[in-house]
């Protein structure tokens, strides 16, 4: 069995972690993972699916019925969401809003949590967030 590093980078918002991510998985040939975006794009899928992402038993019950995979396309990483590339769409003030409110969700952190782990079973990874 091939070993695996995971590197987790967190800290205040605008202290440099996403640059330093970015810059020292390149560098070390890792994936770089946005942890944020990840958390926005659950953000994005309950805001299209109607619900208020403050509304824990809304996005608990949808949360089944969501797939959300990291992909690198020409290096960049790109956030799907049931299969759509939504990478455009998470960065909007409206769907960070909606991210911090289902970040507080204990479902969502354990949903993303397990893909966090899955991704950095498979891969070195340099992790935002």
């Amino acid at each position: 069995m091939e070993k695996r590093f995971a590197v987790a980078i967190d800290g205040p918002s605008g202290a440099g972690k996403s640059t330093i991510a970015k810059l020292l998985a390149n560098e070390l040939g890792f994936l770089y993972v946005d942890t944020g975006a990840l958390y926005r794009a659950i953000g994005y899928y309950v805001l299209e699916s109607g619900g208020r992402p403050d509304d824990a038993e809304f996005v608990e019950k949808h949360l089944p019925k969501l797939s959300v995979e990291l992909k690198y396309i020409s290096k960049l990483q790109c956030v799907f969401v049931n299969g759509v590339n939504v990478t455009d769409f998470i960065r909007s003030p409206e769907v960070s809003m909606a991210a911090s409110a289902v970040s507080a969700i204990p479902a969502v952190r354990l949903f993303l949590l397990n893909l966090q782990r899955d991704t950095a079973l498979k891969n070195n990874v340099i992790m935002d967030g």
